[in-house]
């Protein structure tokens, strides 16, 4: 199954993905680029399969990380596998298009820090 990655931000240094089945989020790749090696961290939902994780580390192989000139043998990648709880922002989050409550302090299932 193919995946599209949707780059959220880019740097001299890093960028941050994320990884799209359709209009459904299954995760986020972070790398970071560093004088002969690029660390890769690869957080991904917990339906996500052991060969699916492959596809992914191979589409970010080939599509990703040539476009930088790392070489192969310089990449280091680090998998998590699990469920997004909350997004945490120091920023009115509502401009960003989070959960419209305002307080900036993210969204998900719990109530922001100090039941505000």
């Amino acid at each position: 199954m193919p995946y599209d990655y949707e780059r959220e931000v880019r740097t001299a240094h890093s960028e941050a993905y994320l990884i799209l089945d359709g209009d459904t989020t299954v995760g986020r790749i972070d790398t970071h680029f560093m004088p002969g090696i690029a660390h890769i961290a690869i957080a991904v939902d917990q339906r996500v399969t052991p060969e699916q994780i492959e596809e992914i580390i191979s589409d970010i192989d080939a599509d990703m990380l040539n476009t930088v000139g790392t070489e192969r043998d310089a990449h280091m990648y680090h998998v998590f596998q699990g469920t997004e709880i909350r997004v945490f922002s120091d920023t009115d989050y509502d401009s960003y298009g989070g959960n419209g409550n305002g307080n900036g302090r993210g969204h998900g299932p719990f109530p922001p820090p100090g039941g505000a």
